[in-house]
């Protein structure tokens, strides 16, 4: 598939029909536990992303993504529990759609994959516990504790969807592996196995 095609299926107006389709068939391919409110709060985000000016904020050196470390000080000095939660779901959001479309991309910067899964995990997890969470919507608890507690296991279903719309062509075996080793992924492991490369267990602990 040419490399214009992405940009292409990025920007039609059928991105819904095509992440929703995708994200299915990730999760299915996976055998993942997701609810259906999960599933669409995924395509949602991923739709919402299609516009980079959803994503990039502007700054005075231009549009940029702003650090989750930053995001998370945005929750912290937040003067309301609405202010918080708008801050950490922006982290929550922006960590999952970096580490799950763009984690080659990452071991060129100060920060790896594995720092974006514990940030993001962190941050639903707290909106989870949000008491504005529990008064708005059940559902919505439940969304966030599923992508709490299986953060890296969404990465590699959102990795999938990129794989399906060509997003990420980065075919790198040694980022692969330093990917698998920091995260575990059964779906890295397969892809190294179909490179002829065995994983090796030896993986970072995360808390």
């Amino acid at each position: 598939m040419p490399a214009t095609h992405s940009a292409r299926v990025l920007t039609e107006p059928n991105a819904r029909k095509f992440f929703q389709d995708a994200v299915l068939s990730a999760v299915a391919n996976q055998n993942v536990c997701a609810s259906n409110e999960t599933v669409c709060y995924i395509v949602n985000l991923l739709t919402c992303y299609v516009r980079a000016e959803r994503l990039f904020e502007p700054t005075a050196d231009g549009p940029a993504i702003k650090p989750l470390a930053l995001l998370y000080a945005d929750a912290l000095e937040a003067p309301t529990v609405s202010g918080r939660d708008t801050s950490l779901k922006r982290l929550g959001d922006v960590a999952l759609f970096i580490s799950g479309l763009f984690s080659h991309s990452l071991g060129k910067s100060l920060v790896d994959v594995d720092y974006y899964i514990q940030m993001g995990g962190n941050a639903y997890g707290f909106l989870a516990e949000s008491e504005r969470t529990a008064r708005d919507t059940s559902a919505l608890k439940t969304v966030f504790l599923e992508l709490s507690d299986q953060f890296a296991i969404f990465v590699d279903v959102l990795a999938e969807v990129g794989d399906e719309g060509r997003l990420n062509n980065s075919t790198d075996i040694m980022r692969l592996y330093e990917i698998w080793q920091s995260t575990g992924s059964r779906r890295i492991a397969e892809k190294l196995r179909k490179l002829g490369i065995e994983p090796v267990s030896v993986r970072k602990h995360m808390h």
